[in-house]
């Protein structure tokens, strides 16, 4: 079956499928949405309060005028409104001023009141009974309409926007209307206000959207680098086959980083599993080949003529069936290897506890060697202590190292087996009397398919797979296991084991526990 190649290829930046433009063009679309919300409350908000404001000041100022006009008694004039508005001292009657300045002097010394009706935006204006224009401030067209201008309200005279109230003047004496106030304010400010306010806030907006569509350009780049660069680093491996790549790590400690470091993990155990493929496939046809071609032969030679030889049909069919024998069981090691290898992906956070796990397994021993001595030191070792392995790995790393033991032991049929507690580890050793292993050969023990004495290891059924399944599993455990040996007196093997690290109990709980 064709291997299909697959290449991983990232959008370019400005395509529509790209990321980057996607989060560059809602990014920016939110936060244009935002701002023009923003804009339009605020505008709403300082216009409302400007006019309600202006509206206050103009019905204050008319109110005022009101007020100091009701002083009269007779119908108003142009000589008794200017006495009013500047509340001067003395008496006004009929058509004379009786006081201390002359009506003159009066008009010359109005006081701030009438400075403010002079403001270029204020037009006030004050009528006799019969409605005819007495007294204004600025030569500007009003109509006089009672009903239409009872009320505060925004009219446009002549081109002129502005708000704009009559009021009766009633005397505060004789309580008959004496004549009327009309005020109006040009809002020509206000709506220049608010035109630059809003050509203002437009402008702001347009700079916004620009700034925001190039920061969150940058942004989206920066945050997509990262993919982009393992689809790069994806590639790099595919097309050139370079298995030690691997995506840079950013130093700050961030979510990237995490993306980062589970990406180079993620290869690694890719690249770990690829390799472990490729020697399960090469070590199973190199050792396969051997009993294949033993059958092989067998088969030839009773097809040829052994057939009809019983003693050498049996002969043959008993060396295939031991060939046959040979072959699972170097299958089952291999799969047990290869499981072994993937142990630290499926069961990582596993435990087990030790001295019980030590204990039933040389127990067992004991019952299927009867003729072996297993002396087991295990007082150092509390009950509680957890190892972190899981329990079937631990008894498969045991038994492998007895049984070879026992396999290699000599005269002195005999198992030493020890276990304490040291520094964050729980240290097994288990040592045999047997023949022993050069120091040529101690460095190749772990090795697969290795045989210190392959004849007799062909004799006793080894296929040289127990020790590198042994290692591979202490290894992904983050253990160690180390082996002395001295030829013709024996060999021990040290396994070193992280076990559980246990929170010490509060002493409130450990008072309780004593009552």
């Amino acid at each position: 079956m064709r291997r299909l190649k697959t290449k991983f290829n990232w959008p370019p930046k400005f395509s529509w499928k790209s990321i980057t433009l996607k989060w560059t063009i809602l990014t920016s679309l939110v936060i244009s949405i935002l701002f023009t919300l923003f804009a339009i409350i605020s505008y709403q908000i300082s216009t409302r309060l400007m006019i309600e404001q202006e509206e206050l000041t103009f019905n204050r100022t008319v109110s005022e005028v009101t007020t100091r006009l009701s002083r009269g008694t007779e119908s108003l004039s142009f000589n008794s409104s200017v006495f009013y508005l500047k509340e001067s001292t003395g008496e006004y009657v009929g058509d004379r001023y009786y006081g201390a300045n002359t009506l003159e002097s009066s008009m010359m010394n109005l006081n701030s009141f009438i400075s403010e009706l002079s403001r270029p935006e204020m037009d006030l204006k004050v009528y006799n009974v019969d409605g005819d224009l007495v007294f204004e401030t600025k030569n500007r067209f009003v109509p006089f309409n009672k009903e239409e201008q009872s009320e505060t309200s925004i009219k446009t005279y002549e081109y002129v926007t502005g708000l704009v109230l009559l009021k009766p003047v009633y005397s505060d004496q004789t309580g008959k209307l004496i004549g009327y106030a009309q005020g109006f304010y040009d809002l020509g400010f206000y709506y220049k206000f608010r035109k630059e306010l809003l050509q203002n806030l437009i402008m702001i907006g347009i700079c916004g959207l620009l700034v925001s569509v190039i920061v969150s350009f940058l942004l989206s780049t920066y945050f997509t680098s990262p993919l982009r660069k393992m689809v790069k680093t994806l590639n790099n491996i595919e097309t050139a086959h370079k298995t030690g790549l691997r995506m840079p790590v950013p130093k700050s400690n961030d979510e990237i980083y995490d993306l980062a470091m589970a990406f180079n993990d993620m290869i690694e155990r890719m690249e770990r599993f690829i390799t472990q493929q490729q020697q399960f496939v090469e070590d199973v046809s190199h050792e396969l080949r051997t009993p294949v071609a033993v059958i092989e032969g067998h088969m030839n030679l009773l097809n040829r003529w052994g057939k009809d030889d019983p003693e050498v049909l049996e002969e043959s069919l008993s060396a295939s069936l031991q060939e046959i024998t040979r072959m699972k069981s170097l299958v089952q090691e291999m799969l047990d290897l290869s499981r072994a290898e993937q142990s630290d992906f499926h069961y990582k956070n596993e435990t087990c506890m030790a001295k019980e796990t030590i204990q039933t397994t040389v127990s067992n021993f004991q019952m299927l060697y009867p003729d072996f001595v297993f002396n087991l030191d295990d007082d150092d070792l509390d009950h509680s202590v957890e190892i972190k392995m899981y329990r079937n790995h631990f008894e498969q790393i045991l038994i492998i190292l007895m049984d070879n033991a026992v396999k290699y032991s000599r005269d002195r049929k005999e198992v030493i087996i020890s276990a304490s507690k040291s520094y964050q580890y729980v240290d097994v050793m288990i040592q045999d009397f047997g023949e022993g292993i050069s120091e040529e050969e101690i460095e190749k023990v772990f090795n697969r398919f290795y045989r210190v004495d392959k004849a007799r290891a062909r004799h006793t059924g080894g296929n040289g797979l127990g020790l590198s399944i042994a290692q591979q599993l202490i290894e992904n455990y983050h253990g160690t296991i180390n082996v002395k040996s001295h030829v013709n007196l024996g060999t021990a093997f040290y396994l070193s084991i992280p076990y559980v690290v246990k929170e010490p109990a509060e002493p409130s709980a450990q008072k309780d526990v004593t009552e």
